[in-house]
């Protein structure tokens, strides 16, 4: 028996997915904020013995680990990173916090601007200068180098970022700058600009680079802490690691570049809604992702998830590396619910793993989105919890709520005037549970319109696909509200960004910045580039052992018009194996301005006549195929009402009325199951709301349709 294993680790949970021949077992258990290695391994080690097999067997027995992590977005949320410093050229010390005058909101005077990783006291310059054309205009000044080193190390910089100008067409100031600093602050990690993005404008390179060397240290020493836990199970593969870019590849290619696995664990749920969406015929799909922690919104569209290198504002900082388009929301179920100034509020504070909900009864005191869904009898104390890792506490969660009311009632009785419908001194606990409800609900769906609206789509044309442990309890009351009438919730959907993993191939997505016009493009130049990313891709999977020829090549072009911001990337060739350039000849320039005009439709709706594009860089885009679950693509079976196992008070947005619950595991293909109702399954909960029925399709995944 050989296996594959898909490991997702969000705020809460750590999220398991394992692949035995063509089945797909779910497993979840809580995270370990404090070293995030050991959850991984205490669900490995449930893992194995429902296999009937020691961890050493077990693990000996995988073909592959791929993990997706949040490590970097926990670092940048929490802004524990390392004390960072940053080297560039003399006159640009200020450019990073200038942020090229981006305000996430124009209209909120009162938004502080983001908290500076590397403060002007550790930005430091040096005298240089190359030009554009990488010829040198002013020699690095190596003495003002070792100063900086020495005005570094008495602030005791832990991590340093070299930003040079132009440094991405000649490294060589970079580079020296490098070496001087492994001389001047031995075992300190440094990011060169021109390895972690290479390609203009300075201001995303150097936010990139800067981010990039915040985060290092802390994604470097987990990869190493869990690979060697891994080898000490009994482990011999190379660990997987997701990327933003959607996909996957080894550890020693990530420690190269650590941003790239910042946001990979959402990334790896789109790959798999793209996945799951394709095979059953839906080709655009909203994507959500509802956990213990975060609400994330993404759009399948064409039946795929393609990353964009660019404008990535992630977390407040510019993120230039290509990566799958999420956004995130601070509203999952463990999303506090508290009252401020006479209005109740949910979120964004999150009560994590630790302490938990209060109904997880781990020392939780404040009440959450997860302990509003147990008094609105959506949830149970009744029924085993996350599979059987534990079962809910109703102690604590009345009285929480209750306190809520109180603070309410006691608001509004000083102002005179009533909530909502409900009386003064009137306002209960089940009230304040149904609100908080209600309004995590209105959060999240506001937030998929602001995204849909700013993209010019309209979600009504579009399938839902929701997953994540709380996405299926509320994924039909959103799809009401926007108009969408189906919603797909795979079987996985608990731990679907674990299956996506799975779902990901190994890839590495890689540009380089030149400049030339597109009408003579500089053939010897473009081709050299390519043959450089080539060459660097081909070594790193060599080293993954991956055949050569099993490497499939996309060579692209990023193009604009003449003063514009913003490039469109589109695809010139695609190979198997990274030597075929015969593409690059004299009909290149005439191909690529047909391909940009017919991109520039596409996205803008017009080309600019007469005008003639100019290219500005290019990408190389390698991957390999792996062994991933399949999907069955629809009904077979005959409908029939499904028979609920019992009966329960709860309120599904109509007021507390006796409503059917039905276990998972006894619906079979066909099986139907009309709304107001609740599906249990073994890791997540599926309401199917007033006006909607669900099916069971042959692949024991659920369409919910209006």
């Amino acid at each position: 028996m050989s296996y594959r294993i898909g490991i997702d680790i969000g705020g809460t949970f750590t999220d398991f997915a394992l692949l035995k021949d063509e089945q797909v077992i779910l497993h979840k258990n809580l995270s370990t904020p404090g070293d995030r290695s050991l959850g991984v391994m205490n669900g490995l080690q449930t893992l194995a013995k429902k296999e009937g097999l020691t961890l050493g067997d077990f693990l000996g027995q995988c073909d592959a680990i791929v993990h997706g992590t949040t490590v970097a977005d926990n670092t940048l949320i929490e802004m524990n990173g390392a004390v960072t410093g940053l080297i560039t050229t003399e006159g640009f010390r200020d450019e990073v916090e200038y942020r090229r005058g981006f305000k996430e909101d124009i209209w909120d005077v009162r938004l502080d601007p983001p908290k500076p990783i590397a403060p002007r006291r550790r930005r430091l310059t040096v005298p240089e200068r190359v030009l554009f054309d990488g010829s040198i205009y002013k020699e690095l000044d190596e003495s003002a180098v070792r100063e900086a080193c020495r005005r570094l190390k008495k602030q005791k910089v832990e991590s340093v970022a070299v930003s040079l100008l132009f440094s991405f067409v000649n490294p060589t100031h970079e580079l020296r700058v490098g070496e001087i600093l492994a001389e001047e602050l031995p075992g300190v990690p440094v990011s060169l600009s021109h390895q972690v993005l290479p390609r203009s404008p300075e201001y995303d390179r150097t936010s990139t680079t800067v981010v990039n060397a915040y985060v290092a240290p802390r994604v470097t020493d987990y990869l190493e802490r869990l690979v060697s836990r891994l080898q000490e199970g009994g482990y011999r593969h190379q660990l997987m690691v997701m990327q933003a870019s959607g996909g996957v590849m080894t550890k020693e290619y990530i420690e190269g570049s650590p941003i790239r696995v910042l946001a990979s664990g959402p990334a790896g749920g789109v790959i798999g809604s793209a996945h799951v969406g394709g095979a059953k015929g839906h080709e655009n799909l909203l994507c959500v992702d509802m956990g213990g922690t975060s609400y994330d919104m993404s759009l399948v569209l064409g039946g795929a998830a393609p990353a964009v290198a660019g404008w990535n504002m992630h977390h407040r900082n510019l993120v230039g590396v290509p990566m799958v388009q999420v956004e995130t929301l601070g509203a999952g179920g463990g999303s506090i619910c508290h009252v401020n100034n006479g209005e109740v509020q949910v979120g964004p504070a999150s009560a994590g793993s630790e302490p938990g909900p209060i109904c997880y009864g781990q020392g939780g005191a404040k009440p959450t989105v997860t302990d509003a869904l147990l008094m609105l009898g959506v949830l149970s104390a009744d029924a085993e919890f996350a599979g059987g890792s534990f079962s809910l506490k109703t102690e604590g969660v009345t009285e929480a709520f209750q306190a809520i009311a109180d603070e309410m009632n006691a608001h509004h009785a000083a102002h005179n005037h009533s909530i909502h419908n409900h009386s003064i001194h009137n306002y209960s606990a089940e009230d304040a549970a149904f609100d908080c409800w209600r309004l995590v609900n209105a959060n999240m769906i506001q937030a998929v319109r602001r995204t849909t609206a700013g993209k010019g789509i309209d979600p009504k044309d579009m399938v839902m696909l929701a997953y994540g442990g709380n996405g299926p309890a509320f994924a039909a009351v959103h799809a009401d509200a926007l108009g969408i009438r189906k919603v797909l919730v795979p079987k996985a959907s608990p731990t679907f960004s674990a299956m996506g993993t799975l779902v990901a191939k190994p890839s590495i997505d890689e540009e380089r910045s030149f400049n030339c016009p597109a009408d003579a493009p500089d053939q010897e130049k473009l081709r050299s580039l390519w043959q450089e990313l080539g060459e660097r891709a081909a070594r790193y999977f060599a080293d993954a052992n991956f055949p050569m020829d099993k490497v499939r090549a996309t060579y692209q072009l990023n193009m604009r018009y003449r003063g514009q911001n913003w490039a469109l990337t589109f695809d010139m060739h695609t190979a198997q194996g990274v030597d075929d350039l015969s593409f690059v000849n004299d009909s290149l320039g005439e191909k690529a301005i047909a391909a940009f005009n017919q991109r520039h439709t596409e996205e803008f709706g017009h080309v600019r006549e007469g005008e003639l594009p100019e290219i500005i860089g290019v990408r190389l885009t390698t991957s390999v195929d792996t062994p991933s679950p399949q999907v069955s693509k629809g009904f077979s079976a005959m409908e029939v009402d499904a028979t609920p196992s019992k009966i329960r008070r709860a309120n599904l947005g109509e007021g507390y009325q006796e409503t059917p619950v039905f276990r998972g595991s006894d619906l079979v293909p066909g099986s139907q199951v009309t709304g107001p109702a609740i599906i249990a399954e073994t890791f997540t909960t599926i309401v199917v709301y007033p006006g909607w029925t669900a099916r069971v399709d042959d692949a024991g995944d659920y369409e919910m349709s209006k």
